[in-house]
């Protein structure tokens, strides 16, 4: 949840010649020596055209977790999230731990030298700090059939093998059934608690109503470490790198956070080569209660750019 909104940020435009364009997405193809080396596949790349655009093209899936905004027309709803495409001045809400959303672009991201990807989120400083960092996953379109059923990979950012980490983490939360209500949840820690209803947000149901079960829902992944300070005013730190909607000094700068394939790590914590990738999923990477005034830690993505385009 933010207090505040940033100014949309004045992109400019970029001019490339096809011959460079070429270079940074031609593919090589692997030799056994570089596929024992952990390169998971050498999967076809859906070249960038001229016409091609550095933005989300599509969304595939909204799933967030209970917040505030949830349900709601303007940052907790799908028309929120496929407004996301061709755009990085819209936004929506992931809600709490967990919560996702999954989208692509008209070609294939390439994993080029340096940051693949930037992320638009809504982070604030660096005197009045607020971050609400997400956890990057992608993956390559395995059995090209265009839709994200393929094996999925962690960006690994800079928190990754912090003793405060959890991977494999899973939460439920559950669902209250009536508007302006606490959502209980439990974890498989042993914890349990609730997604805060507050006095800002009591005609919606916190609950996602795009749920497939309408009573329970479950999310895992790994999670990060609070950051939350409290006392004067309340702050969020951020993380160092590899995470979205997390303030930092490149931020200002650019508009977005940077990511990078390169970090591409499997489900057991081993690093992975990619060549390129197709879809990404970002997920809200805090389980964390910011009180009655703020609400739950919940990311929010603002858009997406390829950075080799």
């Amino acid at each position: 949840m933010k207090i505040s909104y940033l100014p949309a940020i004045a992109l400019a435009t970029l001019f490339f010649s096809s011959s460079c364009r070429k270079e940074a997405l031609t593919g090589t193809l692997n030799s056994p020596e570089t596929a024992r080396a952990g390169i998971v596949s050498n999967v076809a790349v859906r070249q960038a055209t001229l016409t091609s655009s550095p933005l989300i093209s599509t969304v595939y899936t909204y799933m967030p977790a209970p917040g505030q905004y949830i349900n709601e027309s303007g940052l907790g709803s799908a028309a929120a999230a496929q407004a996301l495409v061709s755009s990085t001045t819209n936004m929506v809400s992931l809600g709490g731990y967990g919560g996702y959303i999954v989208f692509g672009f008209d070609h294939s991201v390439v994993n080029g030298t340096g940051a693949d990807l930037g992320i638009y989120g809504n982070p604030s400083g660096p005197a009045y700090q607020w971050s609400e960092p997400g956890i990057v996953m992608v993956s390559q379109d395995v059995n090209a059939n265009g839709i994200p059923d393929d094996p999925w990979y962690e960006l690994a950012g800079s928190e990754y093998t912090a003793s405060g980490t959890v991977k494999n983490y899973r939460i439920t939360y559950y669902n209250p059934h009536a508007a302006g209500t606490n959502v209980n949840w439990t974890d498989n820690l042993g914890n349990s608690g609730y997604v805060q209803a507050n006095a800002f947000h009591t005609a919606n149901n916190y609950y996602p109503a795009m749920a497939p079960n309408q009573d329970s829902v479950t999310f895992t992944g790994t999670r990060l470490v609070n950051t939350l300070v409290s006392g004067g005013i309340l702050t969020n730190l951020a993380f160092a790198w590899g995470y979205t909607d997390s303030y930092s000094s490149e931020y200002p700068t650019l508009g977005y956070n940077t990511v990078d394939i390169a970090n591409a790590v499997n489900a057991s914590g081993q690093p992975v080569t990619l060549n390129a990738i197709d879809f990404v999923k970002v997920y809200t990477g805090q389980n964390c209660n910011a009180g009655a005034m703020l609400g739950e830690i919940s990311t929010e993505v603002r858009g997406a750019r390829d950075l080799h385009l």
